[in-house]
Parts: C-alpha cells; sequence; structure tokens
C-alpha cells in the first residue's frame, strides 16, 4: 500500500464532504436514490481500495452525528463501495476519456455486494423504513401484497444500481476534470517513481 502524502488526505477529506453533500441533497429533496457514495468512488478511483473506503467511513460517521443517525448502521456498505470501486478501477478501468463503456459492468460490481448488505440491514433492523425516499417504493410494494424482505430486495436492487450508476459517472466525469499534474499529486507519483528506481 502505498503512503498517503498531504495532498492525497485533503483529497480523501474532500471526498467525505461530497458523499455528505450529496445525501444532504437526496434527503432534502426525498429522492429515491443516495448520492452518499460520490465521493467514496473518486477517492477508490484515485487511490484505490483501501483508501478509497475512508471517506463512506468518515462521511457516515459525521451523517450519522449530525443529519441522518440511519447513515450509521449503513457504514458497511460505504465500506464495501469503496473496496469494490477500487477494484473495479483495477479490472475496468471505466471512463477513460472516451471509453464509458466500461461504466455498466462497474456498477454491476460494485452495486450487488452493497445491495445484499443494506438490504438486510433496511429488512433486518428497519423494518423496511428509513429516511432514503425509496422508503415510499418499499411500502407501496409491500401494500400491494409482497412480502416485506422481498419488496426491500426489489427495490434496494434497482435504487442501488442506479445510485451507483449515476454517482460512478459523476465521478468519473470529475476524476478526468482534474489536471494530470494534480492526480499525480495526490496520488503520491513522485514518491511511487523514486521507489521504483531505487528498487
Amino acid at each position: 500500500m502505498k503512503k498517503l502524502n498531504l495532498s492525497g488526505l485533503c483529497f480523501l477529506a474532500l471526498a467525505a464532504v461530497l458523499n455528505l453533500v450529496g445525501a444532504n441533497l437526496a434527503l432534502a429533496l426525498r429522492l429515491p436514490i443516495y448520492l452518499d457514495s460520490m465521493g467514496t468512488m473518486l477517492g477508490a478511483a484515485l487511490l484505490g481500495p483501501v483508501y478509497g473506503m475512508l471517506p463512506g467511513a468518515v462521511s457516515a460517521v459525521l451523517s450519522g452525528c449530525t443529519t441522518d443517525v440511519y447513515a450509521f448502521y449503513y457504514l458497511p456498505v460505504q465500506l464495501a463501495t469503496g473496496l469494490l470501486t477500487g477494484l473495479a478501477f483495477h479490472l475496468f478501468r471505466p471512463g477513460g476519456a472516451k471509453d464509458m463503456r466500461r461504466i455498466l459492468p462497474a456498477s454491476l460490481l460494485i452495486s450487488l455486494p452493497g445491495t445484499v448488505i443494506s438490504s438486510a440491514i433496511t429488512a433486518l433492523v428497519f423494518g423496511g423504513i428509513t429516511s432514503s425516499g425509496s422508503t415510499v417504493l418499499v411500502q407501496l410494494l409491500h401494500g400491494a401484497g409482497l412480502s416485506l424482505t422481498a419488496s426491500v430486495c426489489v427495490v434496494q436492487g434497482a435504487t442501488d444500481f442506479l445510485d451507483r450508476l449515476i454517482s460512478l459517472v459523476l465521478a468519473v466525469l470529475l476524476l478526468f476534470a482534474l489536471p494530470q499534474s494534480l492526480r499525480g499529486k495526490i496520488r503520491n507519483a513522485e514518491a511511487e517513481s523514486a521507489q521504483k528506481k531505487g528498487a
């Protein structure tokens, strides 16, 4: 694991703030998506899976302490998202400035494990009712005769995938909007090249 420099640390703090802004926007507008993982994805895309988990953990704790107590319970989802986004960028390299076709399989890889975790949390801990706008969809399906667990899984699967897809597209656009020199500085590219020369 490469050493994190000051630029990388500041970038991860900014990524955590991006998560908070997105989450509060979705909460205020009662959107059926969450927008709380853009920063996590951006951090993981630039610094890898291990450091990619940090913005999600920090934003979940801060959000849980300030605006949305439910965020505490979904911290494992943020960790899974950071880890899998880092792996997805390593495997698929989605959205190199000209190729956005890899966004879809990357979004699927990122969303599936998080959906399993979040569905279990939503159904078992909260009985299908959370602060998210998707709760309305869960209650509609449950009222139409679908079991609570099935309702949560269907809604969670659809909203998670849509959320990760939108967040990943935004993260990729933000990533490639950063100047190459800044990306190198955040990644601590100088230290990496020095290590390679010394090896």
